[in-house]
């Protein structure tokens, strides 16, 4: 992802509400399976990564990304920004 691309979706992802969180439970499989159909969905999602979680947030982020086959577009403060472009048919999918 070139950095034009990343600061498209980071000014997007500005105006988004977060649509989970990771806690001290870790990332689990219900997780991680409602995060993906929200990627599907979206595109574009921002996750809160609470103070009790085990770990960095950038590791968390890029952990995250990682297990959804997505793009961590940034984490700043407890907050991660992910991507996947959608492979659902007649979507309008964000221009990057």
């Amino acid at each position: 992802m070139t950095s034009r691309q990343r600061s498209k979706l980071k000014a997007i992802a500005a105006n988004l509400d977060p649509i989970g969180q990771v806690g001290k439970e870790g990332i689990g499989e219900n997780m991680l399976s409602s995060f993906s159909d929200c990627l599907e969905a979206r595109e574009l999602i921002k996750v809160n990564i609470l103070e009790n979680a085990d770990g960095d947030p950038q590791q968390i982020g890029r952990e995250l990304a990682a297990r959804l086959n997505a793009e961590c577009v940034i984490v700043i403060g407890r907050k991660a920004v992910l991507y996947r472009r959608s492979s659902r048919k007649n979507f309008n999918h964000i221009p990057i």
